[in-house]
């Protein structure tokens, strides 16, 4: 009894200590932590837009359903509520309060911010040149705005920072003092959260918060009743896809475990053994995670979300002990009897899932961590835990019957082996056949976000002039400012590009905070107060203005040839956000991601950034790039595992022969596996590779007993029971997992039910039936 004392209580101890482990881990949801740990320039820019770029924190909000008017007095009200909340950072809806805080900065820092501050621009001449200009614009549309700041700028300086500050897309239409869409029907209002969209806890939180102060605002406002809000933007997808997640989750997990649970009971009429049958793999996720945590730092959230998927085998291996026992036999002699084949299954889905620990892409390799240790830990359990809890006498009274069905099969394995064969041949022929490529490389196919989702996504972008961040130019420096002189060259560079049509716009860190150096030497370019003095006063012979009407003029140019320099801290929330998003120190270095508009050229562009030293980064074609790497590199592990449990088994079975014997069901289990999803024009998505892994994984298992089991006696019948009963709880949770409406779990859960099942049919018909 000693030494079963002891394994409970090591057990107990290191349950307790992985406890603790878990509770301090880091957990994790940036998809950044999921790419490669080597990751190129591009890719970490890819990153590093879903994660936190400033298009990750836009909502995108149409009020609709009411007249024009009434959805303007709702408009105001709703922006006027959420700019009283620290959630938001800048709520524009078009009014005077918009872009109050930009206003203000540049007017208050425009002669630091202008690139147009040259010595030249104070001369006497310049002054001349930039008073006939003003005296030229009070006679346009301009007016009205010129005419309050011309006392104190006019050179012009705030009007062309607006300009070039502003977005380069043309901007949404304006009715009743607010942003509407073209037609009037929609009132459009652009937010940037405080919190960046992968922060999903806070994005909830703020979608509630706009929610709560539509509903207020709509109560307050007459007539809009009937109004409706309608909002987008990657917090929104992102709250969404996880409740839909969690919805789909809860609800098919409940669903297997009711499935599960009534096979298990049947089979062992004793609610203490169900519950010990979960101790393995609660035990080994907990290790898994522990173990992850340990190993790379921090537990990301894919691996916590799919971990226990791939370590759901680890459920079976309490199924064997339980069901092979029979009456009169106690845990030990079963174990006695079973321990071999079970310990080279666990050790044959450790080396295939040993693979993952090489992958480039981080996430990956911590999903095979997970499992390796998940598994590993799950088998011990079962090997030195569960014999002495459980109830003494015990035999599973119901899984008796079980082997009927499959030993009907195995013995009538001639025609069977032919319709296996038959159903190979076809499958091969369908897969060496099949059209239009195997994988789907179709990011959005991929995606759980509607299409009517994306469909109001892309109208509300189109109608607020929300341009597409898809292309970049980028660079890295040694320092902040270093990396700000640097978008100062690429200045010209890319303007030179805008003028001859290669891009609309563009948007650089420079234009926001310029260098340190830029600023003093703007500095320097303003005269002194009684230089500046006397060459106004020639600049305004044969002007109509009065002697003494820029006044204020002066006084501005005196207080900012003294003025302490801007830096980051200095900006407004809007601009600080525009701006760490266009500037972000990686190690130490600083990277620039500056946004460009409308590439009607990308080839023109790519380049001219070339020449000068930048790289010019398409985000599809990173995506489609990642993809396409990540899907080589599954593949490529998972024949690599295959490879190795092929190898564990030769060496465990000490016979080539008996090795094929095992293997070969499972490979023909893939295979037809892989011709049904590709059936009538289908495609692999990344997730099936995942599941082919698992197929090998639980099946092996299966042909293991089959391989080693001797047909006739009580053991025999046992074993096929327990293949049966496991398989038939796999296939209940991954088929219902297929029900999903999240990708991921679909595909997981179509691919391994269907193979897990071709494996044991696989398996049975192609079994040694009894023969030496």
């Amino acid at each position: 009894m000693r030494p079963e004392r002891l394994a409970l209580g090591l057990w107990l101890a290191l349950l307790v200590l992985c406890g603790v482990i878990a509770a301090r881990a880091s957990y994790r949801t940036q998809m950044g932590d999921f790419l490669p740990h080597s990751a190129s320039l591009e890719q970490q820019v890819l990153a590093q837009q879903v994660n936190g770029g400033a298009a990750s924190h836009i909502l995108l909000v149409a009020l609709e359903g009411a007249p024009t008017a009434t959805l303007a007095a709702l408009s105001e009200d709703l922006a006027g509520k959420l700019r009283d909340n620290a959630a938001f950072i800048d709520v524009m809806n078009g009014d005077d309060h918009s872009l109050a805080q930009i206003q203000d900065f540049i007017w208050r820092n425009r002669y630091l911010l202008s690139d147009s501050v040259t010595p030249q621009r104070f001369t006497a001449e310049g002054l001349h040149t930039a008073l006939t200009s003003d005296i030229g614009l009070l006679g346009t549309d301009l007016a009205p705005v010129l005419s309050q700041s011309l006392p104190q700028d006019p050179t012009g300086e705030a009007l062309n920072l607006m300009s070039t500050l502003a977005p380069a897309s043309a901007g949404p239409a304006v009715n009743d003092g607010v942003w509407t869409s073209p037609q009037g029907d929609d009132a459009l209002l652009l937010l940037h959260t405080a919190a960046p969209g992968f922060d999903l806890d806070a994005q909830q939180r703020d979608l509630g918060l706009v929610d709560a102060a539509f509903a207020a605002a709509r109560a307050e406002t007459p007539g809009a009743q009937a109004a409706r809000l309608e909002i987008s933007g990657p917090g929104v997808f992102g709250v969404r896809t996880r409740d839909v997640t969690k919805h789909d989750v809860t609800r098919l997990s409940i669903l297997a475990t009711i499935g599960a649970v009534s096979l298990l009971a049947f089979a062992y009429r004793s609610p203490r053994v169900l519950l010990l049958g979960l101790l393995p793999i609660a035990s080994g996720a907990l290790a898994a995670i522990a173990a992850v945590s340990v190993g790379f730092g921090f537990v990301h959230g894919i691996t916590l979300g799919f971990g226990v998927t791939l370590i759901g085998e680890a459920m079976d291996y309490a199924i064997y002990l339980f069901t092979q026992t029979a009456q009169g036999d106690t845990a030990r002699d079963t174990l006695s009897r079973i321990w071999p084949t079970l310990r080279l299954g666990a050790l044959t889905s450790v080396a295939g899932f040993a693979a993952m620990l090489f992958s480039s892409f981080t996430g990956f390799a911590q999903l095979g961590l997970f499992s390796i240790m998940g598994l590993i830990t799950a088998a011990a359990v079962t090997r030195f835990v569960l014999p002495p809890l459980m109830p003494k006498q015990f035999f599973a009274v119901g899984a008796g019957g079980m082997a009927k069905p499959l030993g009907w099969l195995i013995r009538h394995q001639r025609p069977a082996r032919l319709m296996a064969l038959a159903a190979l041949l076809a499958a091969g022929a369908a897969l060496l056949t099949h059209r239009g490529g195997m994988w789907d490389e179709n990011l959005l196919d991929l995606s759980p976000i509607p299409t009517a989702a994306q469909a109001l996504d892309a109208k509300l972008r189109h109608e607020l002039g929300v341009p597409d961040q898809r292309y970049f130019a980028v660079f890295q420096a040694g320092s902040a400012q270093q990396a700000l002189a640097r978008s100062e060259a690429l200045a010209p560079v890319l303007a030179g590009l805008k003028a001859d049509g290669a891009l609309a716009g563009y948007d650089l860190p420079s234009n926001i905070l310029p260098s340190d150096a830029t600023q003093r030497a703007r500095q320097a370019a303003l005269p002194d107060a009684a230089t500046l003095s006397a060459r106004l006063a020639q600049a305004q012979t044969g002007l109509p203005f009065r002697a003494d009407a820029f006044a204020p003029f002066l006084k501005d140019v005196a207080a900012a040839k003294t003025a302490p320099l801007l830096n980051a801290a200095s900006l407004p929330p809007a601009l600080a956000l525009r701006f760490g998003s266009m500037l972000v120190q990686n190690g130490a270095d600083w990277v620039v991601t500056a946004p460009l508009t409308d590439i009607a050229d990308p080839t023109a562009a790519s380049q001219r950034l070339a020449a000068a030293g930048a790289n010019f980064v398409d985000l599809d074609h990173e995506s489609a790039t990642l993809m396409s790497t990540f899907q080589r590199e599954a593949v490529t592990l998972a024949v690599v595992g295959s490879l190795a449990i092929l190898s564990l088994l030769v060496v465990g079975l000490r016979s080539p022969r008996r090795a094929a014997r095992v293997a070969a069901p499972l490979a023909m289990a893939v295979a037809i596996t892989a011709a049904l999803l590709t059936l009538g024009g289908g495609k692999l998505s990344i997730f099936m590779v995942t599941g082919f892994l698992l197929i090998v994984a639980i099946g092996s298992n299966y042909c293991l007993f089959f391989e080693r089991a001797v047909a006739g006696s009580v053991a025999w019948e046992r074993a096929i029971a327990s293949i049966l009963l496991a398989n038939l709880c796999t296939v209940a949770a991954y088929g219902l997992m297929a029900l999903s409406h999240i990708p991921v779990l679909h595909d997981i859960g179509v691919t391994v039910a269907t193979g897990t099942f071709l494996s044991l049919l696989c398996g049975a018909v192609f079994s040694r039936g009894g023969a030496p």
